[in-house]
């Protein structure tokens, strides 16, 4: 019986079946079939229920990944800490716009440092990823960070805070954020998203009365929308090249203009994990070199 295998039990009992198992450790599901039998013969009991469509796993197969998540981890550990280079897989989830902007640049900072290391990608909202964060569906993530700070079962790096600016259409000439609000339409983010709370708070704080009959989750829709003259919108300072693409003026909401902090988070027990750390790194180096020019969630 290889530890390998054990490994292989653990990522089916997260994952949910063989075959997302199979993807994640790097081997076809008849692979994996293999080495749970080898794990049965070795232990003498069934881990999966095979009477019904979908193998379920048996109380003994929880009982067993329950009692080995401490030693995987501490292996794991001991294995990075001695290996010179980075490699394997790990799973990131970023907001829309960090796919866009930073992301890219990234992606080329560890492909140029750590060729061996694989990065499987996840886009979703804040709220969605720290849930498929805290499940170990996934490693890292991107986020808007909760203004509350966030779970403290989490271990969160703070890379940028963006100030949220009105964009206007190239033509006009106020530079008044009430006068604009109110003399066209708001173009508003999609309410669902953390962005769109925060722009919507603003707005109605400062302009009740600002119509509004279009809403969208994409930032580069509403820059489009800005651009060809159908309104105006609250969003966080442009980031990548928008501007570029669709000209549109950038107005500053003064001293208090709400802000959103981005942020990395991860697992704290993976605080230490040198792939989680690589990619903090590389995100860290990004951010910091980066100036701003896009940004949405």
């Amino acid at each position: 019986m290889k530890i390998a295998f054990l490994g292989t039990l653990d990522a089916i009992l997260r994952r949910g079946s063989f075959a997302a198992a199979a993807h994640e450790v790097g081997l076809t599901p008849s692979a994996v079939s293999l080495q749970i039998k080898g794990l049965e013969e070795y232990f003498g009991q069934a881990l999966f229920d095979r009477s019904a469509r979908t193998a379920r796993p048996t109380p003994f197969a929880r009982e067993l990944s329950s009692n080995i998540q401490g030693a995987l981890a501490a292996i794991d550990a001991l294995r990075d800490k001695r290996s010179p280079t980075v490699s394997g897989r790990i799973a990131l989830g970023t907001i829309r716009s960090v796919q866009t902007t930073t992301l890219p640049a990234t992606l080329l900072k560890l492909r140029a440092l750590h060729s061996q290391l694989e990065v499987r990608l996840v886009q979703e909202e804040s709220a969605v990823l720290l849930q498929l964060l805290k499940a170990a569906d996934i490693d890292a993530a991107i986020v808007v960070r909760p203004r509350a700070g966030g779970s403290s079962r989490l271990s969160w790096r703070n890379l940028a805070r963006e100030s949220f600016v009105l964009l206007a259409p190239p033509d006009t000439k106020s530079d008044s954020v009430v006068e604009l609000l109110h003399s066209h339409e708001w173009i508003r983010f999609d309410a669902s998203l953390t962005g769109g709370r925060i722009a919507a708070a603003f707005v109605r704080r400062i302009a009740p009365r600002a119509r509004s009959t279009l809403e969208l989750v994409s930032i580069e829709a509403i820059v489009a929308m800005v651009s060809a003259g159908l309104g105006v919108s609250i969003v966080p300072r442009l980031r990548g090249p928008l501007r570029a693409a669709y000209p549109v003026r950038e107005i500053s909401l003064g001293r208090h203009a709400p802000t959103r902090q981005i942020a990395f988070v991860c697992r704290a027990a993976d605080t230490d994990n040198r792939r989680v750390t690589a990619i903090r790194e590389a995100f860290e180096h990004v951010y910091a070199t980066t100036a701003l020019v896009s940004g949405d969630e």
